[in-house]
């Protein structure tokens, strides 16, 4: 399949970054998925499930036998999944609780042509001590308000990471590695 009928189906600035960075040629497609975890769904199974909701609501709008390519991201905290915050009080609580401590981070790929390819990158992030004066100022530089977890790996919350066991770009929204292995696949 020629890759200049690649779509990817996500509104954020880092996974086209994360794109342009390896050198894969893409036109954008705005898609709108229900974004809540259902009842007893594992953090793992929900990532899978938002990236592949992303790809088939991105094919779904294609008819042009383009490849659609889902992502999605989040911060796990035991089993809870940490979200993006909804406002100063929620990224305050998100990023005290993950101060100190060690945290998961999944990252899931969907592409979809004529058949689905799927892949998840698992990372641990460990957190330094963050004092609430430097979570506050965190808030205030704007950095962590459409985050998972509240925090960005590649902004000014890289100075709160103490240890990375995984992929960064997973962390940052799309695992390069398990990208370009699904685009060989096509």
């Amino acid at each position: 399949m020629d890759l200049s009928t690649l779509f990817l189906a996500s509104s954020s600035p880092r996974r086209r970054e994360l794109l342009e960075q390896i050198g894969v040629s893409f036109s954008l497609l705005s898609v709108e998925i229900d974004e809540r975890p259902r009842p007893e769904e594992l953090p793992a199974e929900f990532v899978i499930r938002m990236a592949a909701e992303k790809s088939l609501a991105g094919l779904t709008k294609r008819d042009d036998g383009g490849a659609v390519l889902g992502a999605d991201t989040i911060v796990v905290l035991g089993d809870e999944i940490m979200g993006k915050p909804v406002d100063e009080a929620h990224a305050f609580d998100m990023l005290s609780r993950l101060s100190g401590k060690r945290h998961e981070v999944l990252s899931a790929v969907s592409l979809r042509s004529e058949q689905h390819y799927q892949a998840l990158s698992r990372s641990w992030v460990t957190f330094r001590k963050i004092s609430a004066d430097e979570i506050g100022s965190y808030w205030l530089s704007g950095e962590p308000r459409d985050k998972a977890g509240g925090y960005a790996i590649q902004g000014y919350g890289a100075v709160f990471i103490e240890h990375l066991e995984g992929s960064y770009s997973g962390v940052m929204g799309l695992p390069l590695f398990e990208t370009a292995q699904l685009l060989r696949q096509l």
